[in-house]
């Protein structure tokens, strides 16, 4: 296997499953569910539920759009 393989591999698999285990916490979501991933389109079932979930205020922030 060479080096170009092994950096394909990473970036195709390895790195969206570490971007969405630290994103999915945050939004309400267990961790384990960006294993996803792994699965034929299953990244994009997980940003468009995302896209489209009600996140939890963690924090108050200013009305902006007011």
């Amino acid at each position: 296997m060479g080096a170009i393989s092994i950096l394909t591999l990473l970036v195709v698999y390895v790195f969206p499953i570490f971007c969405f285990w630290r994103i999915l916490p945050r939004a309400g979501i267990p961790s384990w569910v960006s294993l996803a991933c792994l699965i034929p389109l299953g990244m994009f079932v997980l940003l468009g539920v995302l896209a489209f979930k009600t996140w939890p205020d963690n924090h108050a922030s200013p009305e902006v759009f007011n």
